[in-house]
C-alpha cells in the first residue's frame, strides 16, 4: 500500500496538463477563481478513474478512430486553454480573457487528457495489495488517490497565485503566462504521443 501511495504522489506531482493548467489558472486569475477549475479537474479525474476501473476506457480507447478523435479534441482544447492562460488580463490583439475557466473546463480537460488515462490505468491495474477483494482494494485506492490528489493540486494552484503575487510588471506577467501555456502544451504533446500510441 505504501508503494502505491508513493506511485500516486510521483505520478501526480509531475507536470501534466492538469497541474500546469492549475498553476496557470492561479497565476492568471487568482486562488478563488482557480478553485472552480480545480473542482472540475477533481470531478473529471474521478470520472476517468471510474471509466478505467469499469473497463469502459479500455473498450473506447481500443477503437483507433475514437483514439484519434480524442487526441485531436485534446490538442484543440489545450490550445484553447493555453491561449486563455497566456492572454489572461491582457488586451493583446483581439484576445481578452478576463474570466477564469470554471468547473466545466476542468471536467472537460480531464475527460480528454491522455495523462489522466495513463496514470489511472497504471494505478488501478497495478499495485495489487488486497487481491481477496477487488471492491475493497479499489475503494482504498480511490481514497488514497484523492487524499494525495487534492493537496497536490491545491499546492500547484497556490504556486501559481504566489507567482502572481510577486507583483511583477504586466509585460513580465504576460511572459510568465505564455511560458506556462507553452509548458502545458509541451507536456500534453508528450503525453499524447505516449498515451494514445496504439
Amino acid at each position: 500500500m505504501l508503494s502505491f501511495a508513493a506511485a500516486v504522489f510521483l505520478l501526480l506531482i509531475t507536470p501534466g496538463p492538469g497541474v500546469l493548467s492549475t498553476a496557470g489558472m492561479g497565476a492568471a486569475y487568482g486562488f478563488r477563481p482557480g478553485l472552480g477549475y480545480v473542482t472540475g479537474l477533481f470531478i473529471g479525474t474521478n470520472m476517468v478513474a471510474l471509466a478505467v476501473i469499469s473497463g469502459v476506457a479500455a473498450v473506447v480507447l481500443s477503437v483507433p478512430v475514437i483514439r484519434t478523435i480524442l487526441l485531436g479534441a485534446s490538442v484543440a482544447y489545450l490550445l484553447y486553454l493555453a491561449g486563455r492562460i497566456a492572454f489572461a488580463g491582457s488586451k493583446i490583439a483581439f484576445i481578452e480573457a478576463k474570466t477564469a475557466p470554471g468547473v466545466a473546463a476542468g471536467v472537460l480537460l480531464q475527460a480528454i487528457n491522455p495523462k489522466a488515462y495513463a496514470v489511472n490505468t497504471t494505478l488501478f491495474t497495478g499495485f495489487a495489495f488486497y487481491p481477496e477483494s477487488f471492491l475493497g482494494e479499489t475503494l482504498v485506492k480511490l481514497f488514497i488517490v484523492n487524499a494525495i490528489w487534492i493537496p497536490i493540486h491545491l499546492g500547484w494552484l497556490y504556486a501559481g497565485v504566489a507567482l502572481e503575487r510577486l507583483n511583477i510588471g504586466a509585460r513580465r506577467q504576460f511572459h510568465i503566462n505564455v511560458l506556462m501555456a507553452l509548458s502545458m502544451l509541451g507536456v500534453v504533446v508528450l503525453a499524447a504521443l505516449s498515451g494514445f500510441r496504439g
